[in-house]
């Protein structure tokens, strides 16, 4: 692809181009027959614009808040693993590009920059990512660094007490590799016959007892707000909210659990209205276009969270990359929002976006 890219899009390809196949299909893939990674994107495609027109848009605003914190729009960088595998900066790069753009980033437990690396390569607003193990100091000494490092919540993901089948990389035979925030923690060498360590080392390290009482554990050993990520249903949004929990992610985690879960989009509204507005809710997979990111809203969404378009830039041009893919989304929302009559974020609304279900029904 000679030309530079016109959407996000066109970064997966120069990624594929660019990256070992090992590690594109380690980004790129997802669980078993990848019926969700599919529909993640697919059921984007199937909400529709219902635009108001005959309304002042000679000024948009794209700035919002989350969690009291001012950004310059609903977008924020989703916690990815081991991003020196797409670029040698790795993490460090992936922070300058979003404290340029203004927007949030949520570094992963699986950072191949350290906490403190990352926290130190430039002034932002920043989140930290993890998973309960099996020995809680892991977890403790992990959320007290970040809490020093002056990351300004914990994003906790509840959705792997196993590790799903991710088929291609059993095929490539990928490797865990050595995470520098677990130096002197964890093992650096797991042994297995599967091809892939990666199940081995979860099944070894990650907490397949956690329950709802452990989210009160984790409270009491931060002062910073808890999300909790990867949820699907209404009845785990309402115990989310009695838990304690600062707000919401709605997450099948790009996918790559359990296959045939339903696209995210599709099961926002349900947890949006679980949880009447007593913390905010975000959502993640699939957003591939700034009318994405708008249909989230619309359904009641504060922000989304972008994962592998952020992860296929960086591959393909490093920092530019992903400055790059931030701002095509910011401009593709902002054009959107012109478009459907929305000068600000709190102007999108319900009424601007008609599910397929609601279309079925009309036409009934």
């Amino acid at each position: 692809m000679a030309e530079d890219p016109v959407n996000v899009n066109e970064y997966q390809e120069l990624a594929r181009q660019a990256l070992p196949k090992m590690y594109y299909d380690f980004y790129a893939g997802g669980a078993e027959d990848q019926y969700t990674l599919k529909e993640n994107v697919e059921a984007f495609r199937r909400i529709m614009f219902r635009p108001r027109v005959l309304i002042d848009v000679s000024k948009i605003s794209l700035s919002t808040t989350i969690l009291g914190y001012n950004v310059s729009a609903p977008i924020m960088i989703a916690p990815t693993s081991m991003h020196k595998l797409a670029h040698p900066e790795g993490e460090v790069a992936t922070a300058r590009a979003a404290a340029a753009c203004n927007v949030i980033m949520i570094v992963s437990y699986s950072s191949m920059c350290t906490v403190e690396e990352v926290a130190s390569s430039c002034d932002a607003i920043r989140f930290f990512q993890i998973y309960v193990y099996k020995r809680r100091d892991i977890t403790a000494q992990l959320v007290r660094r970040a809490e020093r490092s002056g990351y300004k919540a914990i994003v906790l993901t509840v959705d792997v007490p196993r590790l799903g089948k991710r088929e291609a990389d059993i095929k490539n035979k990928m490797i865990q590799p050595q995470l520098k925030n677990f130096e002197g923690l964890l093992p650096t060498q797991v042994v297995s016959d599967e091809g892939s360590n990666f199940k081995a080392y979860a099944d070894l390290t990650l907490d397949a007892s956690l329950s709802w009482k452990d989210i009160g554990w984790l409270r009491s050993i931060t002062k910073l707000p808890i999300l909790i990520k990867g949820v699907l249903t209404h009845e785990d949004a309402i115990k989310a909210v009695e838990a304690g929990a600062a707000g919401i992610v709605v997450s099948n985690h790009g996918a790559r659990q359990l296959d045939h879960t339903p696209a995210t989009i599709s099961v926002l509204e349900e947890v949006v209205h679980a949880v009447k507005g007593k913390v905010p809710v975000f959502v993640d997979g699939g957003v591939r276009r700034g009318t994405d990111i708008f249909k989230a809203l619309a359904l009641g969404a504060q922000a989304v969270l972008i994962g592998r378009p952020v992860v296929y830039g960086l591959a393909a041009k490093g920092e530019t990359g992903v400055r790059r893919v931030t701002e095509m989304l910011k401009d593709e929302l902002e054009l959107t929002m012109a478009l459907s009559g929305c000068p600000t974020i709190k102007d999108i609304t319900r009424g601007h976006v008609i599910t397929d279900r609601e279309r079925l029904q009309s036409s009934l």
